[in-house]
């Protein structure tokens, strides 16, 4: 259970208690947990859209859901997707330079310019799904974006010699992904074919950005990872409201 204390540690700001021995190993195994991660944060915002359906219109239900998902992920991800654009945008591909700028606290023209595109591709994709009733992608985009990323810490070298993404990179092993990967099927099980072309969506997007960034810098980072489950998230939403 350590292990899944870690993966929630690391991917949310839920309150998990005093995490256990976190050595890189440790780490490494979290990898396992991270569907877990993502379908208790899908049932929280599918719970908080039933409860506001009858009483808010579904773009403000939208807002407020993607509002928790920030909220909940401490805004870690969406910091990544900031980071990443800031660095390719600025450092004109300067692998030493598009690195710095990554690591740089404060968001520039590229970095706002991208969240403002995906909140609002998030926003929209999830009022049209609260609009037709369905719940079902809001519990597995999550789930689905945060199993994304699992293949991509196994198949991409790190590109940073320190950080908890090198830990887990560098302990993360193929049995680690078949139990997320299982995991993950037995929810796609559960809402049937439906869920097949938004969840090949969420994994193409993610591996599509992880394929970029490791052609300009020989590698990934935390940012990408955080950038890869935004991406994602994305991607399902938006396939499955066009489903």
């Amino acid at each position: 259970m350590n292990t899944l204390r870690i993966a929630f540690g690391f991917l949310t700001r839920v309150p998990v208690g005093r995490a256990l021995a976190v050595d890189d190993a440790t780490l490494g195994r979290a990898l396992a947990w991270f569907p877990a991660v993502g379908v208790v944060l899908g049932l929280a915002i599918a719970g908080a859209a039933r409860l506001a359906s009858h009483h808010a219109a579904p773009p403000l239900i939208a807002i407020a859901l993607v509002a928790i998902l920030a909220l909940a992920t401490g805004g870690l991800h969406l910091d990544g997707v900031a980071d990443v654009f800031d660095g390719l945008g600025g450092g004109r591909g300067d692998r030493a330079r598009i690195l710095e700028i990554m690591r740089d606290s404060r968001i520039g023209a590229h970095g706002a310019t991208a969240l403002v595109l995906l909140l609002a591709a998030k926003i929209a994709a999830v009022t049209e799904l609260v609009a037709a009733g369905a719940t079902w992608p809001l519990v597995l985009a999550p789930l689905v974006a945060r199993w994304a990323v699992v293949p991509l810490v196994l198949a991409f070298p790190y590109a940073r010699a320190h950080g908890l993404g090198r830990a887990m990179s560098d302990h993360g092993r193929p049995r680690h992904l078949a139990a997320a990967s299982l995991m993950t099927a037995a929810a796609l099980a559960c809402a049937g074919p439906r869920a097949l072309v938004p969840a090949a969506a969420a994994l193409a997007a993610a591996a599509a950005l992880a394929a970029w960034i490791h052609r300009r810098l020989g590698g990934l980072t935390g940012d990408v990872y955080g950038a890869a489950i935004e991406l994602a998230e994305v991607a399902f939403l938006a396939a499955a409201s066009a489903s």
